[in-house]
């Protein structure tokens, strides 16, 4: 019998498999900030050509989780203070504008949708789990972007999304309590998904109050760094 051909590997999926995996290892903090990412290294460690690790590396790089630095190789990105601030004001102004237009055009799909993602979180809440409540604030605030049928808003929400969710996870530490923050959540999907364009616009301002509390930490990382 003829046997037959297989399917030939897609490089670039190799590229993405990489670069997903170096990106998991960033966010949980495994590559803590200032590591640096060696090409060498990290293709015998994820058996792997030169050529894909350095094409998942500028894909990071893109994604605002690398910095390369000429002759030097790469480095894993950290939040400054200035950062966290550019950061806060613009997820402010995105993902309000996104419940404002999400509650204006509901639609009963788009309600299972954001219910479903706001089970994940009281799931993680209940659980205790800081990781897995991360994840699903991430998560719901996706699938808010998504419901707002702006397609602009949702490609520049994607430029920055990776550094979103690095700022979720580093904001959500200084937070002590998770049932506070899933009560957050509730609140704006119900808010949402009523239909209350409003209410939904001002709880997602509101929502990113930790926000300053993560720029106040970080400068004075940085002032204590300084001295």
């Amino acid at each position: 019998m003829r046997k037959t051909a297989s399917s030939p590997i897609n490089p670039r999926s190799l590229d993405v498999q990489a670069a997903d995996v170096l990106r998991e290892q960033i966010l949980s903090g495994n590559l803590p900030p200032g590591s640096r990412l060696l090409e060498i290294e990290l293709s015998e460690q994820l058996n792997l050509s030169r050529g894909t690790i350095r094409s998942a590396l500028q894909q990071l790089t893109y994604e605002g989780l690398v910095v390369q630095y000429p002759y030097r190789g790469c480095t894993v990105c950290g939040l400054s203070s200035q950062d966290a601030w550019e950061l806060y004001t613009l997820r402010q102004a995105l993902e309000s504008l996104a419940a404002r237009l999400a509650a204006e055009a509901i639609t009963p799909t788009q309600v299972e949708l954001l219910e479903a993602a706001l089970q994940r979180i009281m799931q993680s809440a209940k659980q205790g789990s800081w990781s897995e409540l991360a994840d699903a604030d991430f998560a719901l605030h996706q699938a808010i972007i998504q419901c707002s049928g702006h397609r602009r808003l949702q490609q520049q929400y994607k430029f920055v999304e990776q550094q979103i969710r690095l700022y979720i996870i580093s904001s959500n530490a200084l937070h002590l309590n998770l049932d506070e923050i899933a009560e957050e959540h509730q609140r704006l999907v119900q808010a949402i998904t009523s239909g209350d364009a409003d209410l939904a616009e001002q709880i997602a301002k509101e929502h990113s109050i930790d926000g300053p509390l993560l720029i106040e930490y970080l400068q004075k990382m940085e002032s204590q760094k300084s001295t």
